[in-house]
């Protein structure tokens, strides 16, 4: 059970929105949503369009969700929104996209799917990793990339399919993520962002090209890549099913990551964004694009100029599902109630890596663990130290973007988590050492990738303000607790990872 409460979208009326019109798409962990968005980067009241999904998951680390089925949920939200912009009199003039980050669709030389959609969380690759590390020079390849091996990225992913799966890879034409395939299915259109070629590992932060050292490491030609193209160079398709989108920019499909931080509004190196939904990240923009990277942290080129940085964490939400359907759910008022007030010593503590840890340690085989847990240890001390547990991990990566240089001076918070669960921030705030802004408004990540094609498409153009709740402050009385909670962390971590 959540802390539920009505949240704004920040939605205007179709006589109030003013031009450009974006249509924008966000493939998500749970569904397949859209909207048409003004000028503003607001959304226009009565356009919403929601599809839910499921990712199929088995104990072999399976982590997948059928990439044609994807595809029709995303035509279905295509086709709602384009009626309603017709039936409103409104001229869509960009077609924008998001989805789950460091996804894997095998295609063929017709253009089909020969493999499900590999999330980011599918472990199947975990074994070469191992075997990547090996045979390169890991520093030398996140140094060139940004990103370490990890069975989130395309590298270990194309040595499994190419050690164990070898007669699809002899069938595939193209490697390519959800987005670029629902893009080729709906549009015509090929092509891969530079934000998705980087999120995939597969991109040279500093030429913004498929680095073909690492390719060659594996065993696949750089040739299975599309092009790789900026948010400055829209494709315009010509044949797409719907007249109203034929000639107009289709911006190419980005990951969520970034638009994450776009939506509410840390859009450069002065704010921090935390992110906290199924899987969480902390990031921040940068205004170039950085010689060296932090071990544990990676750095995403976007485009010529720009880069992210920061770490992801697997489990946020699915740490919090876990607990409700495997330890019991808690009344949400006592777990408000908990969150917002001090710590207990008594907490039981541990590690919340329940599908693999990223950043900072990229440990993809490590396993949650609890410990301090006693016979008057109940449902809800459990909640409360897991909770501290994602909080640290989160501190983790904000003290190596603090060692990075970054000029945070303000941190927003984001995701259905932090909507479902805000006073979470509270203990967020106590471990960060500093006081975080909630985001109070749904599908911020959608609202920005809307507003990166409104930067090109509108550039200059005035943009509303996302409505933010009351900062949780950081309270420097509960640090010596927290510097205990840290500890008790490294020293389970150096037991049980390292």
């Amino acid at each position: 059970m959540s802390e539920t409460k009505k949240v704004p979208t920040m939605a205007v009326r179709r006589k109030e929105a003013s031009g450009p019109y974006v249509l924008g798409v966000d493939v998500g962990s749970t569904a397949s949503r859209g909207g048409l968005y003004d000028s503003t980067g607001r959304p226009v009241k009565g356009s919403k369009q929601r599809i839910a999904h499921e990712f199929i998951s088995d104990y072999d680390g399976t982590s997948a969700i059928d990439a044609d089925q994807v595809v029709s949920e995303c035509r279905e939200v295509i086709e709602g929104i384009v009626a309603f912009a017709e039936s409103a009199g409104l001229r869509i003039e960009g077609v924008a996209m998001d989805s789950f980050a460091s996804s894997l669709v095998l295609v063929d030389a017709q253009g089909n799917a020969l493999t499900s959609a590999i999330t980011y969380a599918d472990s199947r690759c975990a074994k070469y990793v191992g075997v990547l590390r090996e045979q390169i020079d890991e520093s030398a390849y996140h140094r060139r990339t940004g990103v370490r091996l990890h069975t989130s990225y395309h590298p270990a992913r194309l040595a499994w399919l190419k050690a164990e799966r070898p007669e699809l890879l002899e069938k595939t034409a193209t490697v390519m993520t959800i987005g670029e395939y629902v893009y080729l299915k709906l549009g015509g259109v090929r092509g891969i962002a530079t934000s998705t070629a980087a999120w995939s590992g597969v991109l040279n932060l500093q030429t913004g090209l498929i680095d073909a050292e690492i390719l060659d490491a594996v065993g696949v030609s750089p040739d299975l890549f599309d092009e790789v193209r900026t948010p400055q160079d829209p494709a315009f398709p010509t044949e797409t099913a719907w007249a109203a989108l034929n000639d107009i920019a289709w911006f190419h499909a980005i990951p969520d990551g970034w638009p994450s931080n776009v939506g509410p509004g840390a859009v450069d190196e002065t704010t921090v964004a935390v992110a906290a939904a199924t899987s969480g990240a902390m990031r921040v923009i940068l205004p170039t694009i950085p010689e060296t990277v932090q071990e544990g942290l990676w750095c995403y080129r976007l485009d010529d100029s720009h880069a992210i940085l920061g770490g992801a964490i697997n489990d946020v939400g699915r740490a919090l599902a876990w607990l409700e359907n495997v330890i019991a759910p808690v009344d949400p008022d006592a777990l408000r109630e908990r969150l917002a007030g001090d710590p207990d010593p008594e907490t039981p503590h541990g590690l919340p890596f329940f599908s693999g840890e990223r950043a900072t340690g990229w440990a993809a085989d490590a396993k949650a663990a609890l410990t301090g847990i006693s016979n008057d240890t109940t449902a809800l001390d459990v909640w409360y130290g897991v909770i501290e547990s994602i909080a640290i991990s989160y501190e983790r990566i904000w003290e190596q973007l603090d060692a990075a240089g970054a000029a945070a001076t303000r941190v927003i918070a984001s995701g259905s988590v932090t909507t479902e669960y805000p006073t979470w921030l509270q203990v967020l705030a106590n471990t960060l050492g500093v006081d975080v802004i909630p985001l109070e408004m749904k599908r911020a990540t959608l609202r920005g990738t809307a507003l990166i094609a409104l930067d090109v498409l509108d550039p200059g153009g005035e943009r509303a303000v996302p409505p933010f709740g009351e900062p949780f402050t950081y309270r420097p009385e509960h640090e010596e607790y927290y510097a205990a909670v840290r500890a008790e962390f490294e020293g389970t971590y150096e037991a049980l990872v390292d």
